[in-house]
């Protein structure tokens, strides 16, 4: 829960289990009150009936002429025609929303001089390939995980936490040409119109066989593993793209080997990487060897291209890494947040996750939930009124009695959804100006075990007093000059960082034994 936020739908991602898949259900028809309105029923379009399409060659054959009706087009980064089901202004249009979507969920990284920076060199790469004239937009996001990523038509979003583990402006530069290919080649609009054709193709079949029909989970796997193919072909072709981005606009090329190998070993260091064939990302081992043979294929020397280490590390000093404490985090199963001023207790031994807009707790046996989030404006009592009069809501005891001096207000609950029916217990709490919902629910069959202790976490939410947790600071990016040359394990013993020497060695782009030449800047993580 970041530090000043508008919550917005959010859904919880473990769903191991039928209950816990139930509960996401719930948490998604009971957020009215603090999420919006939930948005349509659910299900799906009604098919033609037998009235409207009566025999399958009919059906075909309307498929057939609707695919007629469409066009291809020629994509602008390959000059290849190409099939597609949506059109240029579509695609921009989806872009401009899911951007809006990605503002709404995650906060943007408060450094203005930063922001212009990458959105400057973004918006240099832009211009100069085969789409410059589309909406093109670059923003750094408040998120210690490691990632970028491309909207269709033009946005374009980097973590901070990837920008923490770069080292020159040539590997941003790389990853800002590869996320912009993307875009270049439209490979949202690929995959969209493949998904489109194949769900056309799955629905034609069943229509005129009914085994097919009884396979349609079974078709729609393979079908995944299908696209799975294809997004990899999209990740080798953005890189190409990439790096001819990069060497157009006169960067050195050999920094994007250098940023894959980082991306290897931070894939390395957070306890393996996934095999090639079940990522949509290739394995950066084969990105590194694509990259050099591609910089071996150029035949010409590189020398006087631009590095930029220096200019690029000046701007991401002071930057956060990591996770931000001030964000709200947990320490032994308790959840404090030093600028709401808040802590409530998890039960014991459950799997916790401070996310974007909630605070989630699931049990060991995945047969409960509870969360934690912001509600909307207005009284304890009024909140909790409001959510036990939902549709498909019976309410059970409700009590107005304050928690640890704040006002509040609790009531059970038992809701019925498609997975079966689902119990807890719901509390508003109001707390220097805000009002905050925790809620607490299980199967219907299971609610003996939990009430008393979503109970009893639910009581627990209290003022947070703890000087050593209301002056926490997070880690962040220092530069040392160094004096001397070096290793990266003689500069830790020198000038400590809060981070382990392994992973000081890859956010340097060096190795542990490597001698780092005098006057080097050199990064250091350090709490504040």
């Amino acid at each position: 829960m970041p530090r000043t936020r508008t919550y917005s739908p959010a859904t919880v991602s473990e769903r191991a289990t039928r209950a816990s898949e139930a509960t996401v259900d719930l948490n998604r028809r009971t957020d009215n009150a603090s999420f919006g309105a939930f948005a349509g029923s659910g299900r799906a379009p009604d098919l033609p009936n037998e009235h409207t399409m009566s025999t399958p060659l009919q059906r075909l054959q309307l498929t057939a002429a609707t695919l007629v009706a469409m066009s291809c087009a020629t994509n602008p980064a390959t000059g290849k025609r190409e099939f597609t089901l949506v059109s240029e202004s579509q695609e921009i249009a989806m872009g401009q929303e899911g951007a809006q979507s990605v503002l709404r969920e995650s906060a943007v990284v408060p450094d203005s001089a930063l922001q212009r920076y990458v959105s400057g060199l973004g918006m240099s790469i832009a211009r100069t390939t085969e789409r410059p004239n589309v909406p093109w937009s670059f923003v750094v996001l408040d998120d210690p995980v490691v990632n970028a990523f491309a909207l269709p038509g033009g946005p374009i979003f980097f973590t901070r936490g990837i920008l923490t583990h770069m080292t020159s402006e040539a590997e941003l530069v790389s990853v800002l040409g590869h996320e912009i290919g993307h875009v270049t080649a439209r490979h949202s609009v690929r995959q969209m119109t493949n998904a489109q054709l194949a769900q056309v193709g799955l629905v034609a079949g069943a229509i005129v066989s009914p085994r097919i029909a009884q396979f349609g989970d079974l078709a729609q796997t393979g079908l995944q593993l299908l696209f799975l193919r294809f997004s990899r072909g999209d990740e080798l072709q953005a890189d190409e793209l990439g790096f001819k981005y990069t060497l157009n606009n006169n960067y050195d090329v050999r920094e994007m080997a250098s940023m894959f190998r980082t991306l290897d070993r931070v894939s390395g260091d957070e306890g393996g990487r996934i095999p090639e064939w079940q990522s949509t990302h290739p394995n950066p081992d084969n990105r590194v060897a694509n990259t050099e043979n591609r910089i071996a294929a150029l035949n010409r020397s590189l020398s006087g291209l631009r590095v930029g280490r220096e200019d690029f590390l000046r701007h991401i000093e002071g930057l956060v890494f990591g996770e931000n404490p001030r964000d709200g985090f947990f320490r032994n199963g308790v959840f404090h947040h030093p600028d709401l001023r808040f802590r409530i207790d998890f039960p014991s031994g459950w799997q916790t996750q401070n996310q974007t807009t909630q605070v989630v707790g699931v049990s060991s046996r995945k047969d409960a939930i509870m969360v934690l989030s912001l509600a909307k404006n207005g009284t304890p009592s009024q909140q909790l009124s409001q959510f036990l009069g939902q549709q498909g809501i019976i309410p059970g005891r409700t009590t107005a009695q304050p928690i640890n001096g704040r006002p509040a207000a609790m009531g059970e609950f038992v809701a019925q959804t498609q997975e079966g029916a689902l119990a807890g217990v719901v509390a508003f709490v109001s707390h220097n100006g805000a009002t905050y919902r925790i809620l607490g629910y299980t199967p219907s069959a299971s609610a003996a075990t939990w009430q008393s202790t979503f109970r009893t976490a639910i009581l627990s939410f209290r003022e947070e007093t703890d000087a050593s947790i209301l002056d926490v600071k997070p880690n962040r990016v220092r530069l040392v000059q160094l004096p001397r040359a070096m290793t990266i394990v003689e500069f830790n013993d020198a000038y400590p960082s809060a981070i382990p020497v392994t992973l000081l060695a890859i956010i340097n782009g060096v190795e542990e034994t490597q001698t780092i030449p005098a006057a080097t800047l050199v990064k250091r993580i350090v709490a504040e």
